[in-house]
């Protein structure tokens, strides 16, 4: 009775429009009332949750992702973009996909990639001649690369709401591969229609220029080499490479670019400080829910309903990802996240998978819903850009949305993209 009242009351409060965090809050709230339960495990189990000294590398990437959306970085990645593949039929379209890629190594944020990306690339598409709806559909698709990315706070979420089984290091390392596919799948998405729709091809500028274009992107990119070989080389911990991408962007933005103006930086801090805020409150109501799912045993009574329907490995991996995506569609990735992950990773675990490549199966997973209704946070922001209506630009989006679903089953069912680079570099033994 009381893993109903959890269920129902969690579900009924979204379908009645109340936040995510709030209705997680809310249900456990009702559960452990219902239970009898002293309140004070409310606050116990919130304090609990959020007191990691780990989660202190989730600020330090939003932080920086937000002052290289606000401090000019997304125009020389656009240049290198179009000056390496411009010159293909629907190059813009190309030249967008391997900017939001760049960009995503750079902000480890989708909505963030969306806004620097799509303020830039879609009023260019739309003045070249391209239809708006291919504008936004290619933007905020590839954007979602940058949940796999180094600077990405989501990995760190996962790595925490796993319970310490994997090592935040290993999933910086397992996402460039997978991140690589998505982009890969993209550009044959944009391609295809871009034939499709006889989108004409632009001119190749030469070498000189792309040579030239890549120097001046370059110290923007670095950040993520800088925090692969920090971590690698263990020079620093991944809560301490946030920090320093934090005081790399801000030499980078202020005194290499010169780009940050102080209206600028203000804006980054509060922006920062805001999704901070959300997300901190969804890991405090959440660890509540994780509390309650443990006591009523929900990963093993999921793990027997699955078993039921099938016990091939392939076919609980399949499941796992139609429930996640479906999820994913009502909830914020944090969210899904931390609530997924507690009942998920061990189903996972027990058909064979490794919890890293689990992690980009879960990341992945929450980035596709980013982008359908009723959340679709990225289609909005990049609707409100191409001044469009979602509606208009869901009705092209199957080519798309077709190319990331294929990547989640590479990603899903050959293990050594999530694993080689890991294997190689850290000596991982999963």
């Amino acid at each position: 009775m009381e893993l109903i009242i959890l269920g129902a009351t969690f579900f009924g409060f979204l379908i009645l429009g109340v936040p995510v965090a709030f209705a997680i809050g809310l249900s456990a709230i009702c559960t452990i009332l219902y239970e009898g339960l002293p309140v004070a495990v409310i606050f116990q189990q919130m304090m609990s949750g959020m007191n990691i000294f780990s989660f202190l590398a989730i600020p330090f990437f939003v932080f920086s992702g937000e002052l290289m959306l606000h401090g000019g970085v997304a125009d020389k990645i656009v240049q290198l973009a179009k000056n390496l593949v411009g010159h293909i039929r629907g190059g813009l379209g190309m030249s967008n996909v391997v900017a939001c890629t760049l960009f995503g190594g750079v902000s480890g944020s989708p909505v963030a990639d969306v806004s620097a990306m799509g303020a830039v690339m879609i009023p260019m598409m739309k003045k070249e001649g391209f239809d708006t709806d291919y504008a936004v559909n290619v933007t905020t698709h590839a954007s979602l690369v940058g949940a796999l990315m180094p600077t990405s706070h989501n990995m760190i979420i996962y790595a925490l709401a796993a319970g310490g089984k994997v090592s935040i290091g290993a999933l910086i390392a397992a996402g460039l591969l997978p991140a690589i596919v998505l982009m890969v799948c993209m550009l044959v998405a944009a391609y295809a229609v871009a034939v499709k729709r006889g989108y004409p091809a632009g001119k190749f500028p030469g070498w000189t220029e792309v040579f030239r274009s890549f120097a001046a992107a370059l110290p923007g990119l670095l950040i993520v080499g800088i925090i692969l070989a920090g971590i690698l080389s263990g020079v620093f911990t991944a809560t301490e490479s946030a920090a320093v991408a934090v005081t790399y962007t801000m030499l980078l933005t202020f005194f290499i670019y010169r780009t940050m103006t102080w209206n600028n930086f203000l804006r980054a801090a509060a922006k920062a400080v805001k999704t901070t805020g959300v997300v901190l409150l969804l890991i405090g109501v959440s660890t509540m829910f994780q509390y309650l799912m443990g006591l009523y045993e929900v990963a093993d009574l999921a793990g027997e309903m699955m078993s039921k329907v099938s016990t091939q490995p392939w076919m609980i991996f399949l499941l796992i990802n139609v429930i996640l995506f479906v999820l994913g569609t009502f909830m914020d990735m944090a969210a899904t996240i931390l609530i997924c992950t507690p009942i998920f990773l061990p189903i996972a675990m027990k058909a064979g998978m490794d919890p890293v490549q689990f992690g980009m199966l879960m990341l992945i997973n929450c980035a596709l819903g980013l982008n359908p209704p009723p959340v679709g946070t990225t289609q909005f922001v990049g609707c409100a850009i191409g001044g469009i209506s979602v509606g208009a630009v869901m009705r092209t989006i199957l080519p798309f949305y077709a190319a990331l679903i294929a990547a989640l089953m590479f990603v899903t069912y050959v293990p050594a993209f999530s694993l080689w680079l890991p294997r190689l570099l850290m000596g991982y033994k999963g």
